[in-house]
């Protein structure tokens, strides 16, 4: 295992599994694959003018992915679609090298990631909930 990539923080929110379980009635569903390494997620939401009020999310993959995930349920609710893009799009600035500027209260769990950004087929593992989210969010 890559300590760098899988330290203290991502493996707390890992196991933390913030918002993990399937909603009774989302207004919306997403599923996502990774076929490279076969990491699927599911997210489920429920909208009310516009802002999330319920996220869940079924997560089978690695604990970027599951981190990420629960870093999602952490935050998401209160939020609204075009907060999250912005959210998605820093992750992937900041993957890719750029400056993060992620919004408050995003920041600490979001900056976890950066370990992973010289490993770019783990990138996919971070942004595979936040793609399926985002769906989620577009189907609504």
């Amino acid at each position: 295992m890559n300590d760098a990539l899988y330290h203290k923080a991502v493996m707390r929110m890992a196991a933390t599994s913030k918002g993990a379980g399937g909603l009774e009635n989302p207004g919306a569903t997403a599923t996502v694959d990774n076929p490279l390494c076969g990491d699927r997620v599911t997210m489920d939401v429920t909208l009310a003018d516009g802002v999330i009020t319920e996220v869940g999310h079924k997560v089978r993959g690695c604990v970027l992915c599951q981190a990420s995930a629960s870093t999602i349920g952490e935050h998401a609710v209160g939020q609204r679609a075009e907060d999250v893009k912005r959210v998605q799009g820093r992750i992937l600035g900041m993957l890719n090298g750029a400056v993060d500027k992620t919004p408050e209260p995003w920041t600490e769990d979001v900056s976890a990631f950066e370990p992973v950004t010289p490993h770019k087929s783990r990138h996919k593992c971070v942004l595979l909930p936040f793609d399926a989210l985002v769906e989620a969010l577009d189907n609504a």
